[in-house]
């Protein structure tokens, strides 16, 4: 792990990247084909979401490169923390989930980029210079499924503005995070029928079919 101390020797024109993932080869290798290329300075790296946050704080680098199944504090709730902490650090998720549900939980959190594991080293270090200077990525392996969300989406019109209640909007909040119907009823301490109650009148009021269209609509609407 990067000593705090070895921060001032760091040039102010290079890409600052902090490496957040929990297996130590996979981080060790990250790191040091990232630290070959003459643009890019790896800062710090760490193995739970917990130190990596507070490198962040500390270090501020410019470009986060994030695992999604890491242990304690998942890498969606460690995203969503880096963007409230500061919006314009960029986060790249980094991991071989291909789900719909991670694809959308990581966009939703505030994701910069979305790259799965087997990308070639190059195009890795091409994402990252690409993320820094303010573009949006996301790997072709992952692309074609985030296309289908926002086009079924967009194929169903709205009924006029959506009125959800002060719980509906927790929920919805839950569900955009990629959480399930018993994940949501154990957050919000209520019966698990009760949640699917909550959530057949949210996508009627969404006029929606599914929980992944709700999610996407209730991002690109900016009502979470």
């Amino acid at each position: 792990m990067l000593m705090l101390k070895e921060v001032d020797e760091v040039q102010s024109g290079f890409i600052r990247v902090v490496v957040i993932e929990d297996y130590r080869l996979i981080r060790l290798g990250l790191c040091s084909m990232l630290q070959a290329d003459s643009d890019i300075q790896v800062i710090g790296d760490a193995e739970d979401a917990e130190q990596g946050l507070e490198m962040i704080y500390t270090l501020r680098p410019a470009v986060v490169l994030m695992d999604l199944g890491l242990p304690g504090i998942s890498g969606i709730e460690a995203t969503q923390q880096i963007k409230v902490f500061d919006p314009s650090t960029k986060v790249i998720v980094y991991t071989s989930h291909e789900t719909q549900e991670d694809v959308l939980a990581a966009l939703g959190s505030g994701a910069d980029a979305y790259c799965i594991k087997d990308t070639n080293p190059s195009s890795l270090i091409n994402t990252i210079k690409a993320v820094a200077k303010g573009v949006t990525w996301l790997d072709p392996a992952i692309a074609n499924i985030a296309l289908e969300v926002f086009r079924g989406s967009a194929a169903i019109e709205p009924d006029g503005q959506a009125h959800l209640s002060d719980r509906e909007l927790q929920i919805l909040t839950l569900l955009v995070d990629g959480q399930s119907n018993i994940e949501i009823a154990q957050t919000l301490v209520i019966s698990h029928n009760t949640v699917k109650e909550h959530v057949s009148n949210i996508l009627r009021k969404l006029a929606v079919n599914d929980r992944v269209q709700a999610a996407v609509k209730a991002v690109k609407d900016g009502l979470v």
